[in-house]
């Protein structure tokens, strides 16, 4: 039966001779015997026991867990509980790093559409970032209630063309007006936008906000707390309450 010295054991297993004899000192790889000079020997079934120890650390499981494990005598069981739980721990912090990655991701394109950078506009983008997923959302019920009566417009449409049918225009229209006014009430209710000068937060009035010159995430606006008037960004803010 072959024997292998500290150093031996430790290049078979990639793993540094501290290493070895630190396993050694926790009496997790215990040597099978000494040389007459006093160096550990370590046999075939001590290195199958490193590599298993080896393999468990990769796994992420901890040197007293590890101890545990070996010295039950059937451990089976024990070990593939770990590796459960363990791989929902690192899954878990997956996940972590992936939304910070993504929030990393999110800050950097932000900043590409800054002109003027300040310490302020971080926590502008901050704020922006906190609230795009209700922003979203928000987004995405104005378009599922708005979508039977876009249908409904345009199988009017194509009746009055193609049949010279109008009244299913007129009643369209009878349903559109009132709806643009109820989203639009609904939907300015609960977006705000962030002055690029001061860094506040505001709500503009319903009439300034419905007829400015706007993109999909910007509207010219007067903010009401500095007075500059200029594009500001569009945020979901808490819904306003009629007083």
């Amino acid at each position: 039966m072959p024997k292998y010295t500290t150093g031996e054991i430790a290049k078979l297993c990639g793993v540094s001779v501290r290493t070895v004899q630190y396993y050694d000192s926790r009496n997790i790889l215990i040597p099978s015997e000494f040389s007459e000079s006093g160096r550990r020997l370590y046999s075939e079934q001590d290195l199958k026991q490193m590599k298993i120890i080896c393999f468990l650390r990769d796994a992420g499981l901890s040197i007293n867990s590890i101890g545990e494990l070996l010295s039950e005598k059937n451990p089976g069981g024990t070990i593939s509980v770990l590796l459960e739980q363990q791989a929902k721990c690192l899954e878990t912090e997956v996940n972590d790093r992936r939304a910070k990655l993504e929030l990393i991701d999110g800050i950097r394109r932000e900043l590409k559409s800054v002109e003027n950078f300040s310490v302020e506009s971080i926590g502008d983008i901050a704020y922006a970032m906190e609230h795009r997923k209700k922003l979203k959302q928000l987004h995405a019920i104005l378009m599922i209630t708005g979508l039977p009566l876009c249908i409904a417009q345009w199988i009017a449409v194509i009746l009055l063309i193609g049949s010279r049918i109008w009244w299913p225009l007129v009643v369209w229209a009878m349903l559109a007006i009132p709806y643009a006014v109820w989203v639009s009430v609904f939907y300015f209710k609960r977006v705000a936008y962030i002055c690029p000068q001061c860094h506040n937060v505001f709500r503009p009035n319903l009439k300034e906000v419905l007829f400015a010159k706007h993109t999909p995430t910007l509207r010219k606006l007067t903010c009401t707390c500095c007075g500059h008037h200029g594009f500001c960004v569009e945020v979901y803010g808490k819904e306003k309450r009629d007083e």
